[in-house]
């Protein structure tokens, strides 16, 4: 017995011409923002290329970069160690923890940008011992607090808060029978939670993280209250000043700001990729078939076929 094909539908999507008048509206303010864009001469776009690979502005660069790169391993590993010490069964490790996300959060990153540039001056001397004791080692807070280092500490130790709520609520998605399974196997809890619950908990973890790491580009503009001269905003600044052109060396450091942010978007959206495997039917069974040959695939093609009374291949 063969099954009667189906009469064809002669199916049409349904007019939407809204669709079109909101695409023409668009198109008109991007065609006037362009055009303001070119025609307007205070831009000074003849500036903008002369000063687009400038080396100091080449350099501002890549201080903005290391410093959200430092920034942001620091954030990470404290991150990590606060949720961890939060979720932990002792009292004073998950004291600590809270006090320093309740301060480090509490306060404007600017303000502790600040403190950290007069460190010297709160502490011209350091020295390591025993207190109200002997001196083991003491050293000018000037020869290693230098305005680099200051600025790298400020923001890591200020994202270092912000990350570990992130990261805390990252653990709490991994369901508890995970880590009850794993008691009961024998595991140890930070065998437990380094091979069990933080693979798990990377796929909520990555997406807030990347846009810290998008935000931390951004935020190194603040470094000037340490102050720290060679990043990219105060550098461009600065020129801008210097000519009595303020405009095209804001475009510059925003064309590179859009340039970096763009790059970080894409590499942000594989890494989530990765990290989100098995969680999307269509990439699990995608995942399933890579690397088979077509007659393999059908062969598995072929015994679902069988395995499933419900589906008719009749022809």
């Amino acid at each position: 017995m063969t099954t009667p094909v189906p009469e064809l539908i002669n199916a049409r999507p349904v007019p939407r011409p809204s669709t079109w008048v909101w695409a023409a509206v668009v198109l008109l303010l991007v065609a006037m923002f362009i055009h303001g864009l070119l025609t307007n001469p205070n831009y000074r776009w003849d500036i903008v290329g002369q000063y687009l690979f400038d080396p100091r502005i080449v350099a501002g660069v890549g201080w903005t970069l290391l410093l959200t790169v430092g920034s942001m391993v620091i954030g990470i590993v404290l991150a990590v160690l606060m949720a961890i010490m939060r979720q932990g069964t002792n009292p004073v490790l998950r004291g600590v923890s809270t006090v320093y996300i309740w301060f480090f959060r509490g306060t404007p990153i600017y303000t502790q940008l600040v403190f950290w540039g007069l460190l010297s001056v709160l502490y011209p001397r350091l020295s390591l011992g025993i207190p109200f004791g002997p001196e083991f080692v003491s050293f000018e807070t000037t020869v290693v607090f230098n305005a680099a280092i200051a600025a790298l500490l400020g923001l890591g130790l200020n994202e270092g808060a912000y990350l570990a709520e992130i990261v805390r609520g990252g653990l709490n998605s991994v369901d508890r029978g995970q880590t009850e399974a794993a008691t009961a196997l024998g595991m140890k809890r930070s065998t437990t939670l380094w091979r069990i619950v933080i693979p798990q908990a990377m796929r909520v973890i990555v997406p807030p993280t990347g846009n810290e790491t998008i935000s931390m580009l951004k935020t190194t503009s603040l470094v000037l209250a340490v102050p720290f001269t060679l990043e990219l905003t105060f550098v461009t600044n600065a020129l801008g000043n210097q000519k009595f052109l303020p405009v095209p060396l804001l475009i510059v450091a925003a064309i590179y700001y859009l340039v970096i942010t763009s790059i970080l978007m894409v590499g942000q959206h594989y890494v989530e990729a990765y990290y989100g495997r098995g969680f999307d039917d269509a990439g699990a069974s995608r995942g399933a078939t890579k690397g088979m040959s077509r007659r393999q695939q059908a062969i598995l093609a072929a015994g679902t076929v069988r395995t499933n009374p419900n589906l008719d291949v009749t022809p």
